[in-house]
């Protein structure tokens, strides 16, 4: 990545995804100064997603900067975005500073400081696209802090052999479900609704219930957990509380934006669900001027909301408003 002699930028941009990484594309091409900052490694929540995962989208739908996502499958892989955007930041070489978390932005007069874990900038403008994917939903039932109980979800193998409990419906918790059941686990899924959820993959829902249908993969409607312990754990079901034994807990109960951060800076937030950051839905800027919002934070608690295919459009939308207001 590129070093920087100065520490004033036009725009700094705080999340190095998908939608960061279009805004930096957008910020280059029309000649502005800017750097990215990402906490982790490059677009860090693809990176955190599970090794097999393929996206419900087709590559077309995924691509940035009007370059193409060549792919062989139907729907692309995880491990082919990860190429795609890497490559996508090589190509044009972003300026982009990887495991440098940003901790405060405050506004002084017409200027933002920008402070990280490793040092101070000045930006002219901000733009926030750090996603939803940093903070679990927590079930808030003992025994959640165990080492058995797990929020995210990777590979399979690691579950060979276990009595997995993997509560949820949507296609994280039926993608769990299905791969570590070939694995070899003996799986039991805990829904709180009546049903897989509608969202889940085209292609994968009838697998699960074909799954389930055959006895393969037990499941537990309208039920939740409320404890957990080292060798066990109790359902509320509408039949009663039962308790199975049980080895690790796949708790893939979604995700949601940093709040806390995201109110320290000065952005407005609805305390009620679903949380939605207050955002000018035509130029992504906040209540703060010259402070904006991209991608998948701006749907607050309503993950679905935004996609990468449906929220490239705001990378044009800011540098196109900023633009404006520098004419």
């Amino acid at each position: 990545m590129s070093e920087n002699t100065s520490a004033f930028y036009d725009i700094i941009i705080v999340g190095g995804g998908p939608i960061g990484l279009a805004c930096a594309l957008e910020a280059k091409q029309a000649n502005l100064k800017y750097l990215i900052l990402e906490k982790g490694c490059l677009v860090n929540s693809l990176y955190n997603y599970p090794q097999n995962m393929t996206f419900f989208s087709s590559s077309e739908r995924l691509e940035i900067g009007d370059i193409p996502f060549v792919t062989t499958n139907p729907k692309p892989k995880r491990m082919e975005a990860l190429e795609y955007y890497r490559r996508i930041q090589q190509k044009f070489e972003l300026d982009t500073h990887l495991f440098e978390e940003v901790l405060d932005i405050k506004k002084n007069d017409n200027n933002f400081l920008v402070e990280s874990n490793k040092r101070s900038y000045t930006a002219k403008k901000v733009i926030i696209a750090t996603g939803f994917y940093d903070i679990p939903m927590l079930l808030d039932i003992p025994g959640e802090g165990l080492n058995k109980v797990r929020h995210y979800y990777n590979d399979p193998h690691y579950y060979s052999g276990q009595k997995v409990i993997v509560v949820g419906a949507s296609n994280s918790s039926i993608d769990a479900a299905l791969e570590t059941f070939r694995k070899g686990a003996k799986v039991t899924l805990v829904i709180r609704g009546n049903e897989i959820s509608p969202r889940v993959k085209y292609w994968v829902k009838p697998d699960i219930e074909n799954r389930i249908a055959a006895g393969e993969i037990d499941v537990l409607y309208n039920s939740a957990l409320t404890s957990i312990t080292e060798t066990n754990a109790t359902i509320q079901t509408p039949t009663g509380i039962i308790e199975i034994e049980n080895d690790f807990v796949l708790a893939l109960t979604g995700y949601r934006p940093n709040f806390a951060f995201l109110r320290k800076i000065g952005i407005d937030i609805p305390n009620q669900a679903p949380c939605i950051p207050h955002h000018n839905e035509q130029t992504m800027e906040t209540n703060i001027e010259g402070l904006y919002l991209a991608g998948v934070v701006c749907g607050g608690l309503n993950t679905h909301l935004w996609f990468i295919e449906n929220s490239r459009i705001h990378a044009q939308q800011i540098i196109g408003h900023i633009q404006s207001t520098w004419d």
